[in-house]
């Protein structure tokens, strides 16, 4: 296996499947924060590893006169994770930006996508945990917000089942500050709704971590974290998975 000229053979790589909506993908603004500059970090891209680089997920753009593709918090959770454990760290993109937790049901196409995706960087890695960020779409709807648990549950169990793995899965929390007036979404306080969610899901889900994020900020769109909250963000998801493999 060899990315960019850098040959990996014999080295273990650690990799992480980045499944969700925008926030996990990445829209922070890639002038904001110095870049990580870490060449045992490598992305899947085309089915092999490939040199890091931002943007790590490659998402469509939901909203383009508002959003811009860019830093991500598995930049700075891949490096953390691996300056603690020196294994060489693969990240799986498969974040769709948008999009609600039902389209990433098993048999749906981004379930598919992820699943087929992770398979392939088993190939010559070992699937290491599930990172999740998404739940701003389902803020829309009181139904989707009461039936998050358990759709999210049978999804993750479906996923792992599938990949015959049984791996650390990393929530985050979203935010409760998302503008309504803004966006023109009706939340209302569904985002702190379903961020108690997100607690209960951990105390039923075995190996699973929700971590805090209603203290980050914001971009002016009122909608994704900055390129700062998100390197947090990404520390704090780094943490929890490193707590849970002790």
């Amino acid at each position: 296996m060899r990315t960019d000229g850098l040959h990996l053979e014999g080295e273990k790589v650690r990799s992480y499947l980045l499944i969700g909506q925008s926030n996990m993908a990445g829209r922070g603004d890639v002038k904001e924060v110095e870049p990580i500059l870490n060449e045992k970090i490598v992305v899947l891209r085309m089915g092999r590893w490939q040199k890091f680089r931002t943007p790590v997920n490659m998402d469509r753009g939901v909203f383009p006169d508002r959003e811009t593709i860019g830093v991500s918090l598995s930049e700075s959770f891949a490096n953390d994770v691996q300056t603690a454990l020196g294994d060489y760290v693969g990240l799986i993109p498969c974040a769709d930006g948008g999009t609600r937790l039902i389209e990433w049901m098993p048999g749906e196409i981004l379930y598919e996508n992820a699943l087929f995706n992770a398979k392939m960087a088993m190939k010559n890695s070992a699937l290491s945990a599930i990172l999740w960020h998404q739940g701003e779409s389902d803020c829309m709807s009181e139904e989707d917000v009461s039936l998050y648990k358990e759709r999210f549950i049978k999804m993750i169990t479906s996923l792992k089942r599938d990949l015959g793995v049984d791996v650390p899965v990393i929530l985050g929390e979203i935010s409760p500050k998302i503008d309504k007036n803004i966006l023109e979404w009706d939340v209302q306080d569904r985002p702190l709704k379903l961020n108690k969610v997100f607690y209960e899901i951990e105390s039923e889900l075995k190996n699973s971590k929700v971590v805090k994020a209603v203290d980050l900020d914001l971009k002016d769109d009122f909608l994704h974290f900055t390129s700062t909250s998100l390197r947090i963000l990404g520390s704090r998801y780094a943490e929890a998975y490193l707590n849970l493999i002790k």
